[in-house]
């Protein structure tokens, strides 16, 4: 069952689009990328989620990322 998100989809693909062109300014391979965004993500998590919450919100992250792959996988 596809998700319906509260954010429009011009938005999400305009953050996106301005986060990778961050990225290949600073010419990071995938590596040194996906372990900036996940500290970007810890950030966040740590910094604007209630601790109760966060570890929730993490697992929730995780297994959206994890279907994701698998929805995408050839």
């Amino acid at each position: 069952m596809p998700m319906v998100s509260k954010y429009k989809n011009q938005q999400v693909e305009t953050i996106m689009q301005e986060l990778q062109m961050v990225l290949l300014k600073h010419q990071c391979p995938v590596d040194l990328s996906l372990l900036a965004l996940g500290n970007l993500t810890t950030h966040l998590l740590q910094t604007q989620v209630p601790p109760s919450q966060a570890p929730a919100l993490a697992a929730s992250f995780a297994a959206a990322l994890t279907a994701s792959m698998k929805s995408t996988s050839h």
